[in-house]
């Protein structure tokens, strides 16, 4: 079992910047691929963004790309997520992701990110 704590959620104007910051802990030797997703109210949770644990490869929603940066810290076992040009469309509960070989995933409680418009 993996335990992630998200942190770096909040309020913010139309065009501003967040950074949210994940922190996994716990069974991380089998961890191949970090993530965020996001879900909006009354809509489906969606991916973001994600990044291999090991190695350049990222994705990235189209709805995100040229905005949106992912980076890891596997040496302080964090992800994080840069978000500049914040619009209110981005408003919603972001979550940590980490998948494992043989299909595992788990998820961080979530925390909110409002954007205003």
């Amino acid at each position: 079992q993996v335990q992630l704590v998200e942190s770096g959620g909040g309020l913010v104007q139309a065009g501003g910047s967040l950074r949210l910051s994940c922190a996994f802990s716990g069974s991380i030797f089998n961890i191949n691929t970090m993530g965020w997703y996001r879900q909006a109210p009354g809509k489906q949770r969606e991916l973001v963004a994600s990044i291999a644990r090991y190695g350049s490869s990222t994705t990235y929603a189209d709805s995100v790309k040229g905005r949106f940066t992912i980076s890891r810290d596997n040496v302080r076992n964090m992800v994080y997520l840069q978000m500049n040009s914040l619009k209110p469309e981005d408003t919603g509960v972001y979550y940590c992701n980490v998948a494992s070989w043989g299909g595992i995933q788990n998820w961080g409680q979530g925390t909110q990110v409002t954007v205003s418009s």
